[in-house]
């Protein structure tokens, strides 16, 4: 299961806050009312939408839904446990041969992870699994790539939509100009359209695309670590090489929570033993 990212809503609410805070503070309560403007928020999002349409695909769009759930969820794969993993099924495979390593199977909810060891339980040579399992990252890159282009060009089209309603309302009010009084309200009702699309791109669509890419990254990295822990269980290699293998992935942080977890495993194992 994939976790909540916390730092993706908070980063917006936090964006929200903040400018929030800036328009109360100066204007009050009133000036904050004169922000909310659903007729100028419905050509930012509804332009948007239709560049989207024309620019994608079918296929594409519908990955939007998906793509934005991602921006609000951790990667779940978690380096040191997965070293241990394959620490496990090095000395499960060594001890007993790779057919045994079926029932560890049953206890990994990573597909990717159970792939890789289903193939090498099936005696498919090292290249052909690297191949295999390789192809796969890519069409994952691929998926990726194309939703995070969605919210880059939401991005992109936001600012500009934002100029598009402040020209209607521009033209609109050029062409009453009868009232000078109401020059000023109108005019500020005109930029709150580009004031929702400059928000919309740098507070949602651009973060959520940077934030995206790196999630993609890092999933690749994990997944280049498997493949590595894959082919250690299947060529026999030592429980200890192997760990000590994926180790150098780890960060300095990691190495040393690794440390410590390793040392509350045997100060418990030498209590139970006294």
């Amino acid at each position: 299961m994939k976790r909540r990212d916390i730092l993706t809503s908070f980063g917006i609410l936090f964006g929200l806050l903040m400018i929030s805070f800036g328009i109360f503070s100066s204007a009050g309560l009133k000036g904050f009312l004169s922000f909310i403007n659903i007729p100028s928020l419905i050509i930012v999002l509804g332009g948007v939408i239709a560049g989207i349409l024309i620019n994608f695909n079918v296929d594409q769009v519908k990955l939007m839904g998906k793509v934005v759930k991602e921006s609000f969820r951790k990667n779940h794969y978690d380096l040191p446990e997965l070293i241990a993993l394959f620490e496990q099924l090095s000395e499960r495979a060594r001890r007993e041969g790779l057919l045994a390593l079926e029932n560890e199977l049953e206890e990994v909810e990573d597909p990717f992870i159970k792939k890789g060891v289903l193939l090498a339980i099936d005696g498919i040579e090292p290249e052909v699994i690297q191949d295999i399992m390789n192809a796969e990252i890519i069409a994952m890159e691929d998926r990726h790539t194309v939703g995070r282009k969605i919210l880059q060009k939401a991005g992109e089209y936001a600012p500009a939509w934002g100029m598009v309603g402040t020209l209607i309302g521009l033209v609109l009010m050029l062409i009453d100009l009868n009232d000078p009084s109401m020059v000023g309200p109108q005019m500020a009702v005109a930029l709150i359209t580009t004031f929702y699309g400059v928000v919309l791109a740098n507070l949602i669509f651009l973060p959520m695309a940077s934030k995206l890419e790196t999630k993609t990254d890092e999933e690749v990295f994990m997944k280049q670590i498997i493949i590595e822990g894959v082919i250690g269980v299947q060529s026999g290699q030592n429980p200890r090489i192997l760990k000590e293998k994926l180790s150098a992935f780890l960060s300095s942080d990691m190495r040393k929570r690794r440390n410590e977890l390793n040392e509350d495993s045997v100060g418990e194992l030498s209590n139970e033993a006294s």
